[in-house]
């Protein structure tokens, strides 16, 4: 059928219509490409794996095995996980944990009926040892590594490779400057890379533009912290099996301590501990001295709190001097001797009826106080008689004050031995010993134990000075206050893995740091023969995240290049313009033409 003159405008029409559509789609693609390029620009600034947390894992158990994987070694798991951990510790620093105290758990249990039974359950007086804590820390442990290893391989490919060509329209980058200039295409460029490689970037020549990049140390820092979080990890984990904790007390000038088992007051160790790992070695407690400050709003407060020990390293090491200090310990081999505690021991000699010294020793009292008001217990399990000859034993409830005070006689007002003054409350019978009960030696039983009694049938109790008796009603023998000696208390600690866990700390400052005040850049630099003759020089900078330092850092290396390759007019008559194209206004983000805007 042959085409009319009527149908003539309706043929043009439509052409022009399929032309505009195809012209349409022309710019789809062209955009959808420009969108291609700057992404490949802008990939590979960071070493972080893509989200796929939107995509669902297919049907089957590899599947959800695959999908659990990937969240499992997302970094916003890793960060609950940790989130987790610190919380879980909370509870251990608050409830009495059976692994450091089994007293206090005790005393918890007993004060706490409905309490105690849940805590067990959960697990709350042992929670570093706990099935949830342990769980927690294990699933951070692998989420962390499963997160680094690939993250560190990506990393090392990005170093061996080279930073990425320049995208086809530099002016939709973040930052962006032009101008034109008389120098030649390659002049530029080769000045470009010098410029670049001076300013420590990795740059080369990628077709007709220079390809830079910096910062590569944001992302060591940034492998660095979760390495570092790693090696604390195994550290703490190390440090928990292997290690030991003990307390020992001495009394200076009398008896010594050697590094076994059986020489410490009480001991604790990890699970994987071994007798065998104890650093052999001994020491003695020559003085202790304290002082203290005597007047003022701090009066009482220590001034000097340090322990003169001789101590030796192996079965016959050669004695050797120190002076160990609150948080400067003696260093052995693996082993940490602390200063913890002091206190005094009144020496206190008891004799039976007939004169024979049947107890001679300085006894130990605990701190009630910051005055170091201090009481105890005196016990004289064997070779006492009394008045009659009868086999017995002696408790003698002891309350010592440093520093007494008439009318203050339940409270030293001083921490020094100003007026040391001992009271005694003797009792005698049988102390429970021989039932197999263990017994704290600070505490009297007086279940199976008589009082004294004095000549008015009251309780017999006094106040020694040094030097004083007190002597038992009937002939029973008496007590004397010898003198006072100073005792001080001794953790001897030995935790694998501290230097490792120290180290990993510093190491996780560091690297987070870096990650956090380091960026990431990119530069490119593009230098093309225009029309009309004239070369056209484009700069473009890209980084990681917005920030002012990529246009101020691109606005400083295009001033130094135009200097270089000064800006031309295409028209030889017409003078250069003398502004520089590196100027803040050309910089500002929000001056940079939009996206899909000719230049």
């Amino acid at each position: 059928m042959s085409k009319t003159a009527a149908d003539e405008p309706t043929a043009g029409k439509a052409a022009a219509a399929e032309g505009a559509a195809a012209e349409r789609a022309a710019a789809e693609v062209a955009v959808a490409s420009d969108d291609q390029n700057l992404s490949a620009a802008g990939s590979q600034l960071s070493t972080a794996p893509a989200d796929t947390l939107a995509n669902l894992p297919g049907l089957g158990v590899i599947g959800w095995a695959r999908w659990f994987w990937r969240q499992l070694t997302s970094m916003r798991v890793a960060l609950l996980l940790l989130l987790l951990l610190a919380l879980g510790a909370i509870p251990g620093s608050l409830i009495p944990q059976s692994g450091n105290d089994e007293t206090k758990v005790a005393d918890f249990r007993a004060a706490h009926g409905t309490l105690a039974p849940i805590y067990d359950k959960l697990g709350l007086f042992h929670v570093y040892s706990s099935v949830w804590f342990s769980a927690i820390y294990i699933l951070l442990f692998v989420s962390l590594v499963g997160c680094i290893v690939p993250r560190t391989w990506q990393f090392v490919g990005q170093l061996r490779g080279r930073p990425p060509g320049a995208p086809k329209r530099l002016n939709r980058l973040p930052a962006y400057t032009t101008w034109q200039t008389r120098a030649e295409p390659e002049q530029v460029r080769e000045a470009a890379l010098a410029l670049l490689k001076k300013r420590r970037f990795r740059a080369h020549l990628a077709g007709d533009a220079v390809a830079a990049e910096k910062g590569y140390l944001r992302e060591v820092g940034n492998l660095a912290f979760h390495i570092a979080l790693i090696v604390m990890l195994i550290a703490f984990a190390w440090g928990q099996l292997f290690k030991s904790e003990g307390n020992k007390l001495l009394v200076e000038g009398s008896g010594g301590f050697s590094n076994t088992l059986i020489s410490y007051d009480d001991f604790k160790s990890g699970n994987l501990f071994s007798v065998d790992d104890l650093t052999p070695f001994s020491f003695t407690l020559d003085k202790f001295t304290g002082t203290y400050e005597k007047t003022g709003p701090n009066k009482g407060t220590p001034r000097t709190f340090q322990a003169a020990l001789t101590y030796s390293v192996g079965a016959y090491g050669k004695g050797k001097k120190t002076v160990v200090k609150v948080n400067e310990p003696l260093e052995i081999g693996d082993s940490k001797v602390y200063l913890t505690a002091h206190g005094y021991a009144p020496v206190v000699t008891v004799r039976d009826g007939k004169g024979n010294v049947v107890f001679s020793d300085a006894v130990p009292l605990l701190p009630l106080d910051a005055n170091v008001t201090s009481s105890g217990v005196v016990k004289v399990y064997d070779g006492y008689k009394n008045a009659k000859g009868v086999t017995e034993q002696l408790g003698i409830s002891a309350f010592f004050l440093p520093s007494y005070v008439k009318g203050m006689e339940t409270a030293s007002s001083f921490p020094a031995l100003l007026n040391p003054v001992l009271n005694l409350t003797p009792y005698h019978g049988d102390l429970g010993v021989d039932s197999g009960i263990p017994q704290s030696v600070y505490q009297l039983d007086k279940s199976h134990m008589k009082e004294f009694k004095d000549s008015k049938d009251e309780q017999l109790r006094g106040n020694l000075t040094p030097g004083e008796t007190m002597t038992l009603p009937g002939g029973a023998g008496s007590i004397t206050y010898e003198g006072t000696k100073e005792w001080a208390n001794f953790q001897v600690t030995q935790q694998p893995g501290s230097g490792w866990a120290l180290g990993g700390s510093i190491t996780a400052i560091f690297g987070l740091a870096g990650s956090l005040f380091i960026q990431r850049r990119r530069v490119w630099v593009r230098a093309t023969r225009g029309a009309d003759g004239v070369t056209v020089v484009e700069m473009a900078g890209l980084g990681r995240s917005e920030s002012a330092k990529v246009p101020e850092e691109l606005g400083d290396l295009a001033g130094i290049l135009y200097d270089q390759a000064p800006g031309a007019s295409p028209d030889p008559d017409t003078p250069a313009s003398p502004a520089s194209p590196a100027s803040p206004d050309t910089l500002d983000p929000e001056a940079v033409p939009a996206e899909g805007a000719e230049k």
